[in-house]
């Protein structure tokens, strides 16, 4: 099939469907990438590309550059509001025994990487998938401003609202979380360690940190709340008044926030399906199988995604059977890290009293070489 450079048309242009698009280019495919927004604004202000994805990462090339781009942390905790810990990560242990490290990063940074690595390929943005029709020759597809495409495979990589998912398994909403979350990068001027992350458990309520360079951190506010909510004119007056009597680095995160770059968002997810796909279209990340960010592997999914399809479309003739193939490769996987990630906001959101100690101390119970062991099949992957 790669002697013949099909052509692959990828609907979106997150991390996702760049890398996708850098995987088969690398193949020697025919790739253009469309993309609804009219710019590559970068949403989120940061993430950590764990190990697993690092390991993909380093498949194609690029895990030199992600490192250069972003920070990598060596330890991690989980606190109690207070600041007391609740349980440690060895994260510099994990890198040797892995092979990669854990890169947390700006997403700006990561996808100038990947566009860097892209350069060459089609691009259009503002325009995204309307409906397409496929035979057994192609995918006939129709963009949002009226123009057509020929392919040989789509690849709905086109988010949580995906347009290509909707098609094929119907416009239904995502499943709220029950919880909201707030997202903004501060400076760090020394007060805060530069190599530790941590989240902290609280009541309904989490506040992570994330280093994402020796002078800048990533924080993430998560708090049970109504869907659809909307912040009232002083957004950090009211996070410190929700946080502002945790632990204190807590509150010089917020304050050091600029108030027009705190951002928010419901958490969602949707449930599990299989197959993903039909005939020669396919979904992958937040498209096929969208996830809390619990377990911060959303975006780390659809890397490990983008290398699985591009190698397994290289194994067999019929680009239908090669996608189904991509698809039952992936399905266990994604499946339980979907369902993992829910367990566990429903575990750190508790509001109970009886049961938030008992969660508490459970985790000061459970030795750190424990813990890092139940991480270890995430990081299992083997690009």
């Amino acid at each position: 099939m790669g002697n013949t450079r099909p052509r692959i048309l990828v609907a979106g242009g997150g991390i996702g469907g760049l890398t996708a698009a850098i995987a088969l280019k690398q193949r020697g495919y025919n790739v253009e990438v469309v993309e609804r927004a009219p710019e590559l604004r970068p949403v989120g202000a940061g993430l950590t590309v764990q190990v697993n994805a690092m390991k993909a990462y380093a498949r194609l090339g690029l895990a030199e550059k992600v490192i250069a781009a972003g920070h990598v942390p060596t330890r991690g905790a989980i606190l109690a509001a207070d600041g007391t810990v609740l349980s440690r990560l060895d994260v510099a242990g994990q890198m040797k025994e892995f092979g990669q490290p854990s890169v947390a990063v700006h997403r700006a940074e990561l996808q100038r990487v990947l566009l860097e690595a892209l350069q060459g390929v089609a691009m259009q943005l503002g325009v995204g998938v309307a409906s397409f029709t496929q035979d057994a020759d192609g995918v006939t597809v129709t963009l949002t401003d009226g123009s057509t495409r020929a392919a040989d495979v789509l690849i709905g990589a086109d988010g949580i609202h995906s347009a290509v998912r909707a098609q094929m398994h119907g416009n239904t909403p995502p499943d709220y979380a029950g919880y909201t979350c707030w997202r903004a990068v501060s400076p760090n001027d020394g007060t805060l360690p530069p190599d530790e992350g941590s989240e902290t458990w609280g009541e309904g309520s989490r506040f992570g940190i994330v280093p994402i360079a020796k002078d800048r951190i990533y924080w993430f506010a998560v708090a049970d709340a109504p869907p659809g909510g909307k912040d009232g004119p002083n957004v950090k007056a009211e996070l410190l008044a929700r946080f502002g009597g945790w632990h204190p680095a807590v509150r010089t995160v917020i304050e050091g926030a600029p108030a027009e770059a705190i951002f928010r968002s419901d958490i969602s997810d949707r449930p599990v399906i299989h197959p993903w796909g039909k005939g020669r279209v396919t979904l992958l990340g937040d498209a096929a199988h969208p996830m809390t960010p619990n377990l911060g592997q959303g975006a780390c999914m659809a890397i490990e995604d983008a290398v699985v399809l591009a190698a397994t479309l290289d194994e067999k003739s019929d680009p239908a059977e090669a996608l189904r193939l991509y698809e039952e490769r992936r399905r266990e996987r994604t499946a339980a890290v979907v369902t993992t990630a829910r367990r566990v906001g429903q575990v750190g959101q508790w509001s109970n009293p009886v049961a938030r100690a008992l969660r508490d101390t459970m985790l000061r119970a459970t030795p750190d070489f424990v813990t890092e062991r139940q991480v270890g099949w995430l990081y299992a992957f083997d690009a």
